[in-house]
């Protein structure tokens, strides 16, 4: 009705511009007589609302009667309120009227007050908005069944979901001046998230613009504070506890919203948003609280770290799940064939697992999650890739970024879906993943031979130039680890309880465990997938073949489980535990080749002092510096070619050699070298290539940018 909507929207903008003010008041105040005057302003507010709620329950003159009797009762509570007050600020001690211990005045019941009076304000006026505007919100039930469907149908109206986001956004903009950068930047990406919540209006196109867009700007704002983590690695205490309420808010977001358009259940996306509600206001309320105390490095705080990387995921997840929903159904729907939830106790939790199994693997191998995750994770590899000093590097990071793109989005899903639309889905072949080409299906002699091929041509390759052809460029971990905030996180290597067993380049014996348990898992499972073939068994693992359940479990399930566990088992660790089977075929191969890291000066190794190529591996190998000073040159089968060392080395002393140098050194020709100045040694007694400063000046200016 344009009548009412041209009377309503007015109102509700006050009502935003009003709460926010409030808030912001409220933020500012540290007198009992203030704080009074706010918590009187939101109760006046609630009065004026509840009491037009109860006319149009049932619009009548009784009804108007009662809602003013209603509105003038809260009314005189907040006078109350007021007036204890009042004497409370009376009764403060003489040397002031600011908050001391003496007044006997919580912090805890005002901000608290302050939040139900916001939230009941909203939830209030969105309902009765929604009534007036003459569209009432359908709810079924009566009594206490009906509150449920209410509570949905007040959240997700437009009138609390666009106002909400303005209040946000206005709060955000009058505490401007008292917020620092990067906690404004997070309040107004909520006010942007919130502002398009799917739910918001019942339009196919609204839905589908209010998906993109507030996925789009949930991936900007994870980009935005993973590399805020790594410019800064002190955050403060109270900014970073709100860090995780919001992105645990998040994840609830997104899975509500998944639920919401998948099964027509609103309930968990509104208890978000309420919830993002109480997180936002109990923090503005105090702004201060965000930013005074500085923690300790988040590098320390292996704990603060494991919850934000599984809250990001899960968000990631739930996130991906959507867009698969919202973009390809019909592929999602039967890739994930759900097993009834009914039976006897034992068979309902046999098919929850197997469902809950399933839907994980299928989610984190598909295509809108890949694209999204390689978007985010990309956008720190090229953060990345503006810090690389060498040209080798900055080569390999482009690769591999196209890599990612190729092999894990277009080939798989795009290319293939054009060229044999009619091609089986992966789930039900059981092949490990064609890419590996490992399993016993029958295949054509052209898939064989293109198997065969892949082998034989990836083998050459890690032969000639190391694994890194596969760990660091050709597969998609490399994008997830190799970028500035998860490459920081390499020191949990060395610090974490599971890291720390496979430091180094010698295979511990944990080592050997794991390798051992991953390859022989692959054998048997292969063997059991070839007699499925022959007849001779009919071997299942979660209702699908042997060799398939595998290939979910390692790369969809387990992957993604380690790679949120890096505060505990330290960063890439696919390669550093050796539980990727891909990875050991490549070790195997390089242990024959021509790879391995090299240093132009023997004796630059011997009078450094700062290990920083051992600091900059993401394997862990810290026992590299010592091969360097005896050898000259370091060779492990651990060794995944990232080149971290050869940037961490401050004295451009190391070098990757492979069968170019190989060849260069067979034509007698020197292997090449960066052109640039160097730092002074420290201790050096004799004159190496590494160029000299002649003063602390000098020395100042030729140091490179160190992260």
């Amino acid at each position: 009705m344009i009548a009412p909507d041209l009377v309503l929207v007015p109102l509700a903008g006050g009502m935003a511009a009003s709460i926010a003010y409030l808030v912001k008041w409220a933020s500012e105040s540290r007198t009992p007589l203030r704080e009074g005057a706010v918590v009187f302003l939101l109760l006046m507010m609630v009065g004026m609302l509840a009491g037009a709620a109860l006319y149009f329950v049932h619009p009548s003159v009784a009804s108007l009667v009662e809602g003013i009797w209603v509105a003038s009762a809260i009314m005189s509570v907040s006078v109350v309120v007021v007036f204890v007050a009042f004497l409370r600020e009376a009764n403060a001690p003489s040397e002031g009227t600011e908050r001391s211990k003496s007044t006997g005045f919580n912090e805890g019941p005002f901000v608290g007050s302050v939040i139900v009076l916001v939230l009941a304000n909203e939830l209030l006026m969105g309902w009765t908005f929604q009534v007036a505007s003459g569209l009432p919100p359908s709810v079924s039930g009566t009594g206490a069944s009906a509150l449920g469907p209410l509570f949905v149908a007040s959240v997700d109206s437009p009138w609390f979901l666009f106002t909400m986001s303005a209040e946000m956004l206005l709060t955000g903009l009058f505490l401007r001046n008292r917020l620092s950068t990067p906690v404004f930047a997070v309040l107004v990406s909520q006010s942007l998230i919130m502002l398009f919540s799917p739910p918001a209006l019942e339009s196919a196109i609204w839905t589908s613009v209010a998906i993109y867009v507030s996925s789009g700007a949930m991936i900007g704002l994870f980009v935005y504070l993973m590399e805020y983590l790594y410019r800064h690695h002190q955050l403060g205490v109270g900014f970073s506890a709100y860090l995780l309420e919001l992105l645990g808010v998040y994840a609830l977001m997104m899975g509500g919203l998944f639920l919401w358009i998948y099964y027509g259940d609103g309930m968990a996306f509104a208890l978000s948003i309420v919830l993002e509600m109480v997180v936002f206001f109990g923090a503005v309320v105090r702004p201060e609280g965000l930013t005074q105390e500085l923690g300790a490095p988040w590098q320390l705080r292996p704990n603060w770290v494991f919850g934000l990387l599984a809250l990001i995921f899960v968000a990631e997840f739930f996130m991906g799940a959507l867009l698969d929903v919202q973009l390809s159904p019909a592929a999602f729907t039967a890739g994930f064939p759900a097993l009834p939830m009914s039976g006897s106790a034992a068979i309902i939790l046999e098919n929850a697992f197997t469902n809950g199994f399933w839907f994980l693997a299928t989610v984190a191998a598909s295509t809108w999650f890949l694209v999204m995750m390689g978007v985010e994770m990309g956008a720190l590899v090229a953060f990345k890739l503006r810090e690389t000093r060498h040209l080798e590097n900055r080569i390999r990071l482009v690769l591999m970024m196209g890599c990612y793109a190729a092999f894990a989005v277009f080939y798989p899903s795009i290319y293939l879906g054009l060229v044999a639309p009619n091609t089986p889905n992966p789930s039900v072949v059981p092949v490990l993943g064609w890419p590996m080409g490992l399993g016993s299906f029958p295949l054509s002699t052209t898939v064989f031979s293109a198997v065969v091929l892949t082998y034989a041509i990836t083998g050459g390759l890690v032969v000639l130039f190391g694994r890194r052809v596969i760990c660091s460029t050709f597969c998609t971990a490399p994008l997830m680890y190799q970028g500035t905030t998860v490459d920081a996180m390499k020191t949990f290597n060395r610090s974490g309880a599971v890291g720390r067993k496979y430091l180094s380049s010698r295979l511990s014996k944990t080592y050997g465990v794991t390798t051992g348990l991953v390859m022989g898992s692959l054998v048997a499972t292969s063997f059991l997938s070839y007699l499925n073939t022959t007849g001779a068994a009919n071997v299942t693992i979660l209702g699908a073949d042997p060799a398939v359940f595998v290939f979910a479990l390692y790369f969809s399930v387990l992957w993604f489980l380690m790679f949120v566990t890096i505060p505990y088992t330290g960063n890439y660790n696919c390669v550093t535990m050796g539980w990727c089977y891909t990875g050991t075929i490549a070790q195997a191969f390089q242990k024959v080749g021509f790879f391995k890291l090299k240093v132009h000066d023997q004796q630059v190794c011997r009078d450094c002092t700062t290990l920083d190529c051992a600091k900059g591996c993401p394997v862990g190998l810290v026992d590299m510096p010592g091969h360097f000073r005896t050898k000259g040159e370091f060779r492990s089968s651990k060794c995944c070619g990232v080149g971290d060392c050869v940037e961490a080395c401050p004295y451009d002393n190391l070098y990757i050699s492979d069968v170019r140098h190989w060849l260069r050194a067979r034509l007698g020709l020197s292997p090449s070298r960066d052109k640039i100045r160097r730092l002074p040694m420290v201790g050096a007694t004799h004159r190496s290539p590494v160029a000299r400063v002649s003063s602390p000046a000098s020395a100042q200016s030729a140091a490179p940018v160190r992260r």
